[in-house]
């Protein structure tokens, strides 16, 4: 049951996260989140760090391209 929870809040943040993200910080969300879940093997922790991780890089690639 906590699993569950933890991956609906996961999914609420990144869902909230790509209404108001530029498109690359979009893609690098999802991408770095469908990473993340390959290499934990459907971890919620390895998730939610891919999804930050993939943000990240897409905030830094907007930055440098503006």
């Amino acid at each position: 049951m906590i699993k569950s929870g933890i991956g609906i809040a996961v999914l609420a943040s990144v869902i909230s996260l790509a209404g108001c993200a530029t498109k690359s910080e979009t893609i690098g969300t999802a991408s770095g989140a469908a990473i993340g879940a390959a290499v934990s093997n459907g971890g919620t922790i390895g998730t939610l760090g891919g999804a930050m991780v993939g943000y990240g890089l897409g905030r830094s690639y907007d930055q440098s391209h503006r």
